[in-house]
């Protein structure tokens, strides 16, 4: 299989999605790649339990990317052989009425990690500079000062939203959470191939709705505004990584490797050291429970 490194997805500066292609050759056949996935699955495994003993970082996992993209069957052949104490997945929808009456981060921030644990956004707080964007009607339903009509939703206005969401994750980072960002690429040649499956499989009819056309009509304008809020956003405590999204083995398992590379930087993740008494009397505590 090739050898891959996060370095190959990361963005520093002026990415351009244009020309970041959507498909990438492993060089291996399809088992090869689930069977390499597996073997991930099992360090974060085994990451996050020492992690959960450590309990002083928490793990972000932001997942973004267009209708179809694979987020969430990325999220259960990535994460399924983590403890389910230690990984919670939040999905993001049209906010409640209970959200509004919030600033736009708030819904995000009180669903963020506990210590020891990984939090999984499928779909994030940068819907808000996204969906928003091409739809800047909804910005009205947020009830903010001075923006009576899409009219007064200046550049200013969003240049203002991505930096706090920069204050945002370097707040986070600060305090011990690690915050990786994925942009799951999809052509749009892939996407009508996904949709057309959720009309002709009748297990995946569910799955489609016609809002997916409408949103699909827009594919330009959303390609545009991720390519400005990835470019605005991706630091070096809290990266994006751009993801060739047509084939999902592949996907997944360049996803696995990042986070599981990223992570193995933190050297200080270990078990806690046992109490020295304990420590001194192992071989009592031992021979008590065996004499039982």
């Amino acid at each position: 299989m090739k050898s891959i490194s996060e370095d190959d997805f990361r963005i520093t500066a002026g990415a351009k999605l244009a020309h970041i292609p959507t498909n990438y050759d492993l060089n291996s056949d399809k088992e090869a790649i689930e069977g390499a996935l597996g073997e991930i699955r099992e360090e974060l495994s085994k990451i996050q339990d020492k992690m959960y003993a450590h309990n002083q970082y928490g793990v972000l996992i932001c997942l973004q990317g267009m209708d179809t993209s694979g987020k969430d069957s990325l999220i259960r052949e990535v994460f399924k052989e983590i403890n389910p104490r230690g990984v919670v997945v939040h999905s993001f929808k049209t906010p409640s009425a209970t959200e509004l009456e919030h600033d736009f981060l708030w819904r995000h921030y009180v669903a963020l990690p506990e210590r020891g644990k990984m939090t999984v956004f499928n779909r994030t707080h940068y819907e808000n500079v996204l969906v928003t964007r091409v739809h800047p009607e909804y910005i009205l339903n947020e009830n903010i000062p001075g923006i009576t009509s899409t009219n007064d939703i200046t550049e200013a206005f969003w240049n203002d939203r991505l930096e706090s969401i920069n204050n945002f994750e370097q707040h986070l980072s600060r305090n011990g959470v690690i915050v990786l960002k994925f942009f799951l690429h999809l052509s749009k040649e892939e996407q009508r191939q996904r949709l057309l499956r959720r009309l002709e499989e009748e297990k995946h009819n569910w799955k489609f709705s016609p809002g997916d056309l409408e949103e699909r009509a827009l594919w330009d304008k959303y390609q545009h505004y991720y390519e400005l809020a990835i470019n605005a956003t991706s630091k070096k405590t809290a990266p994006w990584f751009v993801i060739p999204a047509d084939d999902k083995a592949t996907a997944r398992y360049i996803v696995g490797k990042i986070i599981r590379d990223e992570l193995k930087k933190y050297k200080d993740i270990k078990n806690p050291e046992l109490d020295v008494e304990v420590q001194e009397n192992i071989s009592t505590f031992r021979k008590q429970l065996e004499s039982e």
